[in-house]
């Protein structure tokens, strides 16, 4: 699977993330390294534990991450859930499973680079 290929399966846009990161080589070790990054973890983990401020900070910088590297389908739903924790609501059960779809696609996506271009 090539690097676009890649943005198409995940939902992103790839001339985005193109025009930030300036090659498609970086594009494809900043996936990688995303693909290993804890803060999903981090934030599923925070708000199954009830860890609010825990779970903003981790949202937050998923949201960021996804935004600088032009992965729009979850920065949308981590976007929307960042500013959910932020207000101090409870979360919608809706929501966090559409963060955690679009993590999985993303996720799937990134494994589907291997060693190819």
């Amino acid at each position: 699977m090539t690097v676009r290929e890649c943005y198409a399966a995940m939902g992103g846009d790839y001339e985005e993330a193109l025009g930030l990161l300036g090659s498609e080589e970086r594009i494809r070790r900043y996936l990688l390294r995303f693909a290993v990054d804890p803060t999903a973890a981090l934030l599923f983990r925070a708000l199954a534990q009830g860890e609010g401020q825990t779970a903003f900070g981790a949202a937050h910088t998923l949201k960021g991450v996804c935004h600088c590297l032009g992965m729009t389908r979850l920065y949308d739903s981590s976007y929307a859930l960042t500013e959910v924790l932020r207000a101090g609501l409870p979360h919608d059960g809706a929501l966090l499973n559409r963060v955690h779809q679009d993590y999985e696609t993303v996720i799937r996506a990134v494994h589907g680079l291997g060693g190819g271009r």
